[in-house]
């Protein structure tokens, strides 16, 4: 309700200017009555209660002396005290004003002559005068007004030894654009009885509305749950936003129902309104988001684009209104203009969702979707005809909100089911519905992805060896951390019948599915080019040839060697980083990535190992490896690294711990002496924890 006491709804201006127009057509109210009221002998008091009914002297205006036994009120109007005075003779009065009643109160032989004077219903502060003293109050009065959002029961203390004159001063605050013309005062009959009695009275008040709330209070353990549900759900995978606008759609009517009442919080009316306005707003954002989830209209970026904008409008539209309740115990014109501004650009917001609805019903949906789509479009025109209605209604007397809303069409053993309430449920199991539906297909989709996936990890398995092979003279060390499942980092060791081995290490970009993809065409091309050449030019030369054209807009970064059993090592590089031999970089001839230009050239550069030398290879996932500042591991700290001649596995790990960012492989190979048994040792911990 944007100032209902139930919702928040809005179009100010245009009432404003229809009510300028419309008022001299009002509807005609009952007149007070100009007879002075009889004074009410309540004789025989005791246990029990008695009405405190019929006329009552009023008059608006205040005056302390009103408040004395003495005054003579007999020039006063009289009104009925079981209805407001905007009902009788004075609609749309927001101000002070006093009633008087002369009671003699004649208590029953033993009787205590202590009663409680229960009033149930009054807006929206007031103070209770018993022969001119003040026994008690309601909220506070201006200039530091204070009044509750909603109406409670309250009593006070009679001394009933003797008659008196009675006398309420109440204070009616300045009318919002919701406001009924009759309104203000009091509702209620108020009733003098023994507290016992009086203690009886307010419990059965405040019990008749926990029975019509009772279904509320079930559903807000409901909306509750699903609401924690969803929200866990969403942080598991916050890429799932329907889980996250389940949750605010699901929770914000409970916040909005402890606001009106729902849990008997007296809030006082510019808290609880200042709350209730972005808060209310806030659910209608909710049930936008969920129609473009549900809809799939989420797929398309400019849906998407222009519903952010008109939510973050009506969002900040939302707040400003809800700052303006924050001063509303003075509220001026200008506030009440702006009042109804605000409401009226809400109001006009919420047509938006049948925007959605109408480019949703566009699309082919199953039978979940649309049950969600047509239960929303009822919804929402539930509450704009109803909301539209109550906007500015002392002014137009229009009635179709008091016919939707306050409709209390069915009952059953006393709890209500309005329009609104029955088809916000049907709304709310709709979407449950589809969401259960969501929840399968998305499923059946990721069931689909983790088959594909699976594939890629068996293809991953052919990218990186399971094992190395023994190269007589050496020791070989490989370390290969992914940084996803499927990572673009390979590397091969590819064992000629002459006795020389052709290693291969690269870097494909991009990651996941696509990259291990094209990392098994550059694999299967290699090795067909290995079975006729040795030369690493060749090889580079001939899989650049096979990439061009064929990667999508991506390219590969690599390296490829012959090692030779006398320790010759014979490189050719593909705009990929320099190895490091004994800790210092070997200086290679810059030439392109693959897969960039057809007619892109490579050159060989050959060295010689001696015995104890370090050859060091690696990707850029272990130069840019990344800490929380953002700091790269950088070129300064690759030299120590490597200075220290560290295992494949060691290095990686160095890495690692400073944060990895991408996929890293590392390999080592170290020149033996003669007759020192050739060694091997292989991790790849993202492959153990993939297969």
């Amino acid at each position: 309700m944007l100032c209902r006491r139930g919702r928040f709804k809005i179009l100010d201006i245009l009432i404003l200017f229809v009510g300028c127009t419309t008022l001299g057509h009002s509807e005609k109210l009952p007149t007070a009555s100009n007879q002075t009221s009889k004074p009410l002998v309540l004789d025989g008091m005791g246990k029990g209660t008695a009405d405190l009914g019929g006329l009552w002297q009023f008059h608006l205006g205040d005056d302390p002396q009103w408040a004395r036994p003495s005054y003579d009120d007999s020039k006063w109007e009289s009104l009925l005290v079981d209805s407001p005075w905007g009902a009788q003779s004075h609609p749309s009065y927001a101000g002070i004003a006093w009633y008087r009643r002369h009671i003699d109160i004649i208590p029953e032989p033993g009787a205590s002559g202590q009663f409680r004077l229960l009033i149930p219903n009054a807006q929206d502060a007031y103070e209770v005068y018993w022969n001119g003293k003040l026994v008690g109050r309601y909220g506070k009065f201006p200039p530091h007004a204070y009044w509750y959002y909603n109406v409670f029961p309250r009593s006070f203390p009679i001394d009933g030894g003797s008659g008196g004159v009675l006398a309420i001063r109440v204070w009616k605050a300045p009318l919002d654009i919701f406001s009924l013309a009759e309104s203000g005062g009091i509702y209620e009959t108020p009733v003098l009885g023994d507290p016992d009695s009086i203690d009886l009275n307010e419990r059965a008040i405040l019990w008749a509305h926990v029975r019509e709330d009772l279904f509320d209070y079930s559903l807000v353990l409901l909306r509750t749950f699903i609401a924690l549900l969803c929200v866990v759900l969403w942080t598991r995978s916050r890429t799932e936003q329907l889980f996250l606008w389940v949750g605010v759609f699901t929770i914000t009517p409970v916040g909005l129902g402890i606001l009106q009442n729902l849990f008997f919080v007296p809030f006082s009316y510019e808290l609880a309104r200042c709350i209730n306005q972005p808060l209310y707003v806030l659910s209608n954002l909710s049930l936008w988001y969920l129609l473009v989830w549900l809809l799939r209209l989420n797929e398309n970026p400019r849906i998407m684009y222009w519903t952010g904008i008109v939510a973050r409008s009506t969002m900040i539209v939302g707040l400003l209104d809800g700052m303006v309740a924050l001063f509303w115990g003075d509220a001026t014109l200008w506030m009440q203009w702006a009042d109804g501004i605000l409401a009226g650009c809400i109001l006009l917001s919420e047509l938006f969702p049948f925007v959605l609805i109408a480019l949703g019903l566009r699309r082919r949906l199953d039978a979940s979707r649309w049950t969600v789509a047509l239960t929303a479009f009822l919804v929402q025109l539930i509450r704009t005809v109803a909301d539209s209605s109550a906007l500015g209604q002392r002014f137009t007397h229009w009635t179709l909100y008091a016919n939707l809303i306050d409709n209390n069409s069915v009952q059953i053993q006393g709890v209500i089911f309005g329009p609104e309430k029955i088809t916000s449920l049907a709304l709310f199991a709709a979407i449950l519905y589809a969401v259960y539906r969501y929840v399968l297909e998305t499923q059946a989709r990721r069931a689909v992805l983790e088959q594909e996936m699976q594939s890629a990890r068996e293809i991953q398995q052919v990218l990186i060896p399971e094992t190395l092979p023994s190269l007589t003279g050496y020791a070989v060390t490989s370390a290969y951390t992914p940084a996803e499942e499927v990572g673009g980092d390979f590397f091969q060791f590819l064992v000629h019948p002459d006795g020389s081995t052709i290693v291969a290490l690269g870097d494909v970009s991009g990651k996941g599915l696509k990259a291990a993809m094209n990392v098994s065409m550059i694999v299967g091309a290699m090795r067909a080019e290995v079975a006729t050449t040795t030369s690493p030019v060749k090889i580079l030369t001939a899989l650049n040839q096979c990439l061009v054209g064929r990667m999508h807009g991506g390219f590969a970064t690599g390296i490829v060697f012959r090692l030779d059993p006398d320790g010759t090592v014979t490189f050719a590089n593909a705009g990929h980083l320099p190895p490091y031999l004994n800790g210092s970089e070997l200086e290679l001839e810059p030439s392109l990535p693959l897969g960039l230009l057809n007619q892109a050239s490579y050159s060989e550069i050959s060295v010689r190992m001696n015995i104890g030398d370090l050859l060091c290879l690696y990707t850029d996932g272990l130069l840019e490896a990344r800490n929380q500042s953002g700091e790269l591991f950088g070129f300064d700290r690759l030299h120590h690294l490597f200075a220290d001649r560290p295992t494949a596995q060691q290095a990686s790990e160095a890495a690692i711990r400073f944060g990895q960012d991408d996929d890293i492989t590392v390999l080592t190979l170290t020149r033996l002496a003669a007759g020192e048994e050739s060694t091997t040792e292989m991790v790849t911990p993202g492959l153990a924890r993939a297969i």
